[in-house]
């Protein structure tokens, strides 16, 4: 069989990988991408931008609804879940073909077929192998695993693919999760009509962040007919005819509940299973995601994992970020390392009301033994957000109790996800609570309501003139 040799193979052509064999391209390098398809990668295909679209059709739906409230008449708004999905298909085949003429771009040798490593040093294709001089770049993503929840896969559940798909409404869905994706399909299809029942098993929805961001979301949903348990122990699942029912305990007795179809959230999981990692010596945790160092190396310095197959961020813009840092370190291995810095790493969770964060939270601060001081205001006593109608939620500071330095935010309410890029700008310079109470603020404005907890956390802090930043928070690269 015939054998091929790069400066760099790339395994994985969705954002992360893209990215990656982007940067070294550029660099001069002579790249390969390995992915067997349909290209464009989980989130052009079956994550952000298709759940994203369909969300704007419910929220859409939300307000027309809510028209009696700012003096209209009440408008019959019903969903066409049909022709929401058509919208989505159209959309999302423009984003996969851009993407996947990036790919097949003559700058690259686009290999669209399923690769696995032979030695740590070779991978084998259809037709042959391929070698590396500088080496390779895992970024084979996630995929949504086999549930081990006694009962599921026998009595058959939806996947959040599958729920990207769904042109007829089932009368009734149990959600199992309560994740950004549980929670975004979730309240997405209790908006269409469908009686929506989420188990989750934490204390608390969104469990990775602080308790305080997921409160308000949940009173929403529970206002919009939601049922939300949390604090659970999943039992099993049982089904009878076209029912299904999920068995759990929930404040200290068994309970139930039934429903048409039962949507599988519980998280995704490495997409490695064809890679025969073991071939190659590539070490991964208990959970199957590779293990990298700041610099995306595994176990073999010559070959790096980023995006969602390392298990670090299931996020669009980290993995991209991860995929430039691997190209550089891959082809600069004599030179200063890139590192990847999580200290303005940022999520969005598209909820209504939307939660926002950058930098530390509460949860981890403590954990982690970093003083901070913190700092929130309602939108509920916000101007702005009295007239657009949107009072769930709050903002929150969190900042260096000598300095001020914001390591920090966090918002939950009306449009979260575009207010927090305030806030990382202000981080990415390294800024202070003072400097975001000076910035002029536009009034009336959503964004103005920053400038309330931040002038909160001056009162508290020591007389300027001390520190001007904060010490290095413990992990982060400086």
């Amino acid at each position: 069989m015939a054998s091929r040799h790069f400066d760099l193979v790339v395994i994985g052509g969705g954002s992360a990988g893209y990215a990656a064999a982007h940067t070294a391209q550029s660099a001069g390098a002579r790249v390969a991408i390995v992915d067997k398809g349909p290209l464009g990668g989980l989130c052009i295909l079956r994550g952000c931008m298709p759940t994203k679209t369909i969300l704007r059709s419910s929220d859409v739906l939300s307000l027309l609804r809510r028209a009696k409230e700012f003096g209209l008449h009440p408008v019959p708004a019903q969903a066409d879940l049909g022709a929401i999905l058509d919208r989505k298909d159209r959309l999302i085949a423009e984003f996969a073909e851009y993407r996947a003429g990036q790919l097949r771009d003559p700058r690259f040798t686009m290999i669209e077929e399923t690769a696995f490593f032979i030695s740590p040093n070779e991978i084998r294709v259809s037709d042959g192998t391929l070698t590396a001089e500088h080496g390779f770049i895992v970024a084979t993503g996630s995929a949504i695993p086999r549930s081990p929840l006694p009962g599921l896969e026998e009595a058959g559940y939806l996947t959040s693919d599958d729920a990207l798909e769904l042109r007829d409404a089932p009368q009734s869905m149990i959600v199992l999760g309560a994740g950004p994706v549980a929670l975004e399909l979730a309240q997405f299809f209790c908006r269409v009509g469908v009686k929506v029942t989420v188990i989750q098993r934490s204390g608390h929805i969104l469990s990775h962040g602080d308790e305080d961001l997921a409160r308000p979301v949940e009173a929403r949903l529970r206002e919009e007919g939601m049922d939300l348990f949390t604090g659970t122990r999943l039992l099993r699942v049982t089904r009878e005819g076209n029912r299904r029912t999920v068995w759990f305990e929930h404040g200290g007795k068994e309970t139930s509940v039934t429903a048409e179809t039962i949507l599988q959230a519980l998280g995704r999981s490495p997409n490695t299973d064809s890679l025969d990692l073991e071939a190659a010596g590539i070490r991964t945790d208990d959970k199957g995601r590779i293990r990298v160092t700041a610099d995306m190396r595994t176990s073999q310095p010559h070959i790096f994992a980023v995006g969602d197959v390392n298990g670090l961020h299931e996020i669009v813009h980290i993995a991209i970020q991860q995929g430039e840092i691997a190209a550089w370190n891959a082809l600069n291995r004599g030179r200063p390392q890139r590192l990847m810095d999580e200290r303005l790493k940022t999520q969005v969770v598209f909820t209504d009301p939307a939660v926002a964060s950058v930098g530390v939270s509460e949860k981890e601060a403590k954990a982690r033994n970093i003083p901070y001081l913190a700092a929130s205001y309602p939108f509920s006593d916000h101007g702005k957000s009295l007239c657009l109608g949107e009072t769930h939620g709050h903002v929150k500071l969190l900042c260096h109790p000598q300095s001020g330095e914001v390591i920090g935010g966090h918002i939950v309410g009306p449009e979260a996800g575009e207010l927090i890029h305030q806030l990382i700008t202000l981080m990415h310079f390294r800024g202070t609570v003072y400097d975001l109470a000076r910035q002029p603020h536009y009034h009336p404005t959503l964004s103005e309501i920053l400038t309330y907890p931040a002038e909160d956390l001056i009162d508290r802090l020591p007389p300027p003139g001390g520190l001007h930043h904060s010490p290095e928070i413990p992990g982060h690269p400086s």
